[in-house]
């Protein structure tokens, strides 16, 4: 049941991962903190894989490059619910700043990734303009 294209995608696979790891956190809390917190911090987190994936299968760079920004923007999302859940005493301070660190990383590949498709499809459009003269 895997879409083995997108499991190409190394940003996808790391935004998936870290899906998995803040599932395993949040459903160790009890029921109020997973109710309230928890909940955002899955949806935050899930979201960003799954924007990738959107915009990866809308197969246009512009809706790509758009579905890439809502990832980028779950990850800050995602780095407040960390904030809330250390402050909150739900995760250690330590799995708090890897978590953090490990977002700043997918942060930067995402934001290297829509400057590479921006740059690939100017090239292309620039050739295409070009040649059509």
């Amino acid at each position: 049941m895997m879409n083995n294209d997108i499991n190409k995608l190394e940003i996808y696979r790391e935004a998936m991962r870290l899906g998995e790891v803040v599932w395993g956190v949040v459903t160790a809390w009890d029921f109020f903190a997973k109710d309230t917190v928890g909940k955002q911090f899955v949806r935050a987190v899930d979201s960003i894989a799954a924007n990738i994936s959107e915009g990866y299968g809308r197969h246009h760079y512009k809706e790509n490059i758009h579905f890439f920004h809502y990832a980028r923007g779950s990850t800050e999302e995602t780095q407040t619910w960390i904030e809330k859940s250390a402050n909150r005493g739900l995760i250690e301070k330590t799995t708090a700043r890897q978590l953090y660190r490990e977002l700043n990383t997918l942060k930067k590949r995402l934001n290297a990734y829509i400057k590479t498709i921006g740059k690939s499809t100017t090239s292309k459009r620039t050739t295409t303009i070009a040649s059509d003269q």
